[in-house]
């Protein structure tokens, strides 16, 4: 007896097909081009890979050319993207001189706290002012990054660990105004937390992260919660809240130029 095909009707193999696109488009945006090229082929799983490999290393070279420059993912512990992930979505790219503000940022917290490893996290995608950057609100020109907080335990500074494997969604709990309201992107993730391991933000080297941060002119606006600025004395006008439907930056610093 002849086997029945496990094939999919057209209609649904096109908005799966296109599903897909759009997805890994918003989520690295190389990502639906690669998975493009990949239909055009038999294995295309494979072709998908080795297409998104091939664009993301293009990317690399590329992407100066538009303005934006690579963060180094990995064989510095001066500072490097804290995660793989990161480098592997497309999401490590910033405009040269943010790039150039970070690495003298690194260097001056190595200097301040001998030791000391500048750990990163989101910043932008390599091509397109105006694309956003999901779930940030306004990563999308090259001119804003992500940086991890610098922890400790009992046994002291822990350079390049942060709470949580991407260095996001370990909040540290404070008083805030904002209301619980569903229009946020302000989740709490209470069934999370408990997971993390019980780092604190080490004190000194957050208060002197943003003091540097605050005193470097290309800098802009840091956003920090309320209350972990009070905490670390941070008084600089740079400083400000995110604001209540915005992500709660209770567990990363955000920078700007």
């Amino acid at each position: 007896m002849a086997r029945r095909s496990l094939g999919l009707k057209p209609g649904l193999r096109l908005f799966l097909h296109t599903a897909l696109v759009l997805t890994l488009t918003v989520l690295t945006q190389l990502g639906g081009l690669a998975w493009l090229i990949g239909l055009c082929f038999r294995r295309r799983v494979l072709a998908f890979v080795l297409s998104y490999a091939a664009l993301s290393f293009v990317a690399l070279w590329v992407a100066p050319l538009t303005g934006r420059s690579a963060l180094p993912c990995h064989g510095s512990d001066l500072y490097q993207m804290h995660s793989p992930l990161y480098c592997v979505m497309n999401r490590h790219y910033v405009a040269p001189e943010l790039h150039q503000a970070v690495a003298e940022f690194a260097a001056q917290m190595e200097a301040a706290h001998p030791g000391t490893q500048t750990r990163i996290l989101d910043a932008n995608f390599p091509f397109l002012t105006g694309f956003p950057l999901l779930p940030h609100l306004s990563h999308d020109d090259g001119a804003k990054v992500d940086l991890a907080f610098f922890y400790a335990d009992d046994s002291g500074y822990l350079p390049g660990k942060t709470r949580s494997p991407i260095g996001y969604f370990a909040f540290e709990d404070g008083p805030t105004q904002c209301p619980k309201t569903a229009l946020s992107l302000r989740w709490d993730m209470g069934w999370l937390q408990p997971l993390w391991p019980r780092y604190t933000p080490d004190p000194a080297r957050m208060t002197t992260a943003l003091a540097l941060l605050s005193a470097d002119p290309r800098i802009t606006k840091i956003f920090i919660e309320p209350h972990l600025a009070q905490r670390f004395q941070a008084q600089s006008p740079k400083i400000r809240f995110q604001g209540c439907r915005a992500a709660r930056h209770d567990d990363h610093i955000h920078i700007q130029l």
